[in-house]
């Protein structure tokens, strides 16, 4: 008797369909080169992505280095370029040394396992990105997840731990809804007990501090011996990678650790060359920090919140999924483009509109923003 053979892939069908009953389905849109709307869904926070300086320097990294770096930053892949470009980001945000990986992704994931191992114990915040989440589980750390924000809970954590060292983590600037973590509290705590505090700055290089140098240096941390920061350069800086910056004993380690890293081709070129252009731009023009949270405020207001964002991040959440994708197709109706963040990006009965400002939006795009906005939102009334 022939017995009917079952895919081992026939699962995936169910799967699609469930997600698609809970309007949890995702697709890939193909983004034009020039399109007919007003993009907010895109993180390109400073408007850099596509200035003509930005551009000039990823064109130059080319021409002199070619498309690709050709291998690991430890064998071909380490180029002056390189280095020069963590030397001036370190020099701006405070810190005493950095080291740029291929993405924010591998950044998160190199500093969290180099950093920890068995005997040391992780305090995550339960909002923390997905990269951090999955450096904490690939660590082989035991992982404390704490509830959003709460110092107490970190304490409590840090007090309790038998193991001898102690890494608490934190975004500074959280990415779904844009708010600040407690860092200077945070910091005392880590004190305290003698832990590392890792800080991921993915949403506030560019945006907070002075001239943008990020929430760290705002709060005066930067520097500290016990801090460590992670960003990317694909937000602010209007590129792609990312970066770890702290003491210059992290970034030997890091070097010597870090699986994201040395098992990693190194970043493109073209990529340095352009955030390279971008940190030029921003410290020319400090006041696109001011600039972009300025915007954001107006988009807030726009959308009836009552606080005013911390960031270039707008969030306004709208509980189920099919409302919030009905009113990002409403504002799309209008010529604007924004972000829906649905589970399990964001907890159950959460799903929002999540925009970004831009300190490039003129005048006539902020308004044309705020009137989409508006209409979207008076529809579901």
């Amino acid at each position: 008797m022939t017995r009917a053979v079952v895919s081992p892939l026939a699962w995936l069908a169910d799967a699609e369909a469930r997600r698609r009953e809970a309007s949890l389905r995702r697709t890939l849109r193909v983004r034009g080169a020039c399109e007919p709307v007003l993009d907010l869904a895109r993180n390109d926070y400073l408007g850099l992505a596509e200035h003509p300086e930005v551009i000039a320097g990823a064109v130059e990294a080319t021409r002199i280095w070619g498309g690709g770096s050709t291998g690991s930053r430890l064998v071909t892949g380490n180029t002056a370029l390189h280095e020069e470009f963590e030397t001036a980001l370190a020099g701006f945000v405070g810190a005493e040394s950095a080291l740029v990986f291929s993405s924010g992704y591998t950044a998160n994931l190199g500093a969290v396992t180099a950093l920890s191992g068995a005997d040391c114990l992780l305090v995550s915040d339960e909002l923390n990105h997905a990269s951090l989440v999955d450096g904490c589980r690939l660590s082989r750390s035991p992982v404390r997840i704490t509830t959003h924000g709460d110092v107490d809970a970190v304490r409590a954590a840090l007090a309790g731990r038998e193991q001898p060292r102690a890494m608490v983590i934190t975004e500074s600037v959280f990415s779904t809804d844009g708010r600040l973590a407690p860092l200077r509290d945070l910091h005392r705590v880590c004190r305290e007990h003698g832990a590392l505090l890792l800080v991921d700055e993915a949403h506030g290089v560019g945006v907070r501090g002075a001239g943008g140098r990020g929430l760290v240096h705002e709060l005066g941390l930067a520097g500290e011996p016990d801090i460590v920061t992670t960003a990317t350069l694909s937000k602010a800086l209007g590129s792609q990678g990312g970066v770890v910056l702290g003491p210059e004993p992290v970034r030997a380690h890091l070097i010597d650790a870090a699986r994201s890293f040395i098992f990693d081709t190194g970043l493109a070129p073209a990529a340095v060359g352009a955030a390279h252009a971008a940190l030029r731009v921003l410290t020319a023009q400090p006041e696109l920090a001011t600039r972009v949270r300025d915007n954001a405020a107006a988009l807030a207001r726009a959308a009836g919140l009552s606080e005013t964002p911390d960031s270039a991040v707008v969030s306004v959440i709208l509980g189920e999924p099919d409302v919030a994708l009905t009113a990002a197709a409403r504002c799309l109706e209008h010529g604007v483009r924004v972000g829906v963040f649905r589970p399990p990006t964001v907890p159950v009965g959460t799903s929002r509109l999540r925009l970004t400002a831009r300190a490039s939006l003129t005048p006539d795009e902020l308004d044309l923003a705020c009137r989409a906005l508006q209409a979207a939102l008076a529809d579901r009334s």
